[in-house]
This record gives C-alpha cells, structure tokens and sequence, in this order.
C-alpha cells in the first residue's frame, strides 16, 4: 500500500500523485489524504476513470481516499472520436462586450440542438461565469448536461472569480483532468 500525503496542495497536483502512483503499480491500494472537497472529487474521478474501486473516509477534517486497483485496471477514457469544446470567455468573439453576450446565448442554444453532441464542454477562465448562478445561458448548459455531456468548470476560475459557492451546472475540475479530457479528445475546439 502507497500512502499520499496532498493536503495543504493546490488541484491538480492530489491528482497527478495519485495518478502517478497508481501507474507504478499493476495491482494494490493507494491512500491519498486531502484537506478539501474539491481534491476528493478530482480524486475519486480519477479512480472512476482508471476503473478502479474507491472508499472515502472522513477523519479530523481530512479525507481518505483508498483506491483498489485490480490487476488488468484500465482507464475508461480512450482516444475515440468524439469532440471537446473549451469555453474561454462569457462572451463569444472580440468587439463589442453586449454582442459577445448575445453571440455565446447563441452558440450555447444552438450546441444543445447539433449531433453528435460533444463528450464535454470546459468552461475556463471567465467562462466560469456561464456556469454559474446569474448565468443568462445556465439553461442551456444544463440541457446538454441532461443529454449525457460532461460540464467541468476549472476550479481555479472559480475561486479567482469567487464563484465556486455559486456553481449552478456541471463539476469543479482541475487542469489536469482538463488536459486529459482534451488528450482524449478526437477534436478539441476553443471558442473564446
């Protein structure tokens, strides 16, 4: 058993420690201690992803993350073609900020009626404000989600915007489970 010590770091460096050592193994546990619920959630998707059972407990503040993983494990996440759009902005294009506003509702309405529908939609960024509650395109974005597409809004967004209490759709997530969903990705589109 590989023990993890990742309070008091900063998303997504739990992550990729446990990442890490699970990859150096073909079969046993790993326990990761976090300090917060953002990096047990990114954790245990991780171990979701990689197949790999999990049980959390809470002790003093901190969580336990024991991840079990089985000889012949393997991530769930495969190149395949599929497409991930990245959300850099709250508004669509440069110009004229009220233009941009009414392009991005546009977009995002538009989005929830195309096929295929994309794997996921990030939101990084001040794109993190469409996420969140006062968003105009919040709707939007839920319905995409009720249709099977992932939402991850970057957590370090969030809380340089002050918006993680106010996330209204989709996951906090951290840039490495970004970069991964985007490695995953058949195609990647920026729209900003």
């Amino acid at each position: 058993m590989k023990e993890i010590d990742a309070r008091g770091l900063v998303c997504p460096q739990p992550v990729i420690l446990t990442k890490k050592a699970l990859e150096g193994m073909t079969e046993g546990e790993v326990v990761t201690i976090v300090d917060n619920i953002t990096a047990k959630e990114n954790v245990s998707r991780l171990a979701e992803n990689l197949s790999c059972k999990y049980e959390i407990s809470d002790e003093s503040g901190c969580y336990y993350i024991k991840i079990i993983k089985a000889a012949g494990a393997e991530s769930t996440e495969t190149k395949e073609d599929s497409t991930v759009i990245v959300i850099t902005s709250d508004k669509l294009g440069q110009g004229a900020e009220e233009l941009g506003k009414v392009l991005i509702k546009s977009y995002t309405y538009a989005l929830t009626e195309a096929t295929p529908l994309p794997k996921a939609v990030m939101f990084l960024n001040s794109g993190v404000k469409l996420t969140a509650e006062g968003s105009e395109v919040a709707e939007n974005i839920k319905k995409l989600e009720n249709s099977g597409v992932e939402i991850i809004s970057c957590g370090t967004c969030l809380d340089f915007y002050q918006l993680k209490d106010k996330l209204q759709v989709g996951i906090v997530g951290n840039m490495y489970s970004i970069i991964e969903k985007m490695n995953s990705a058949g195609k990647v589109i920026n729209i900003g």
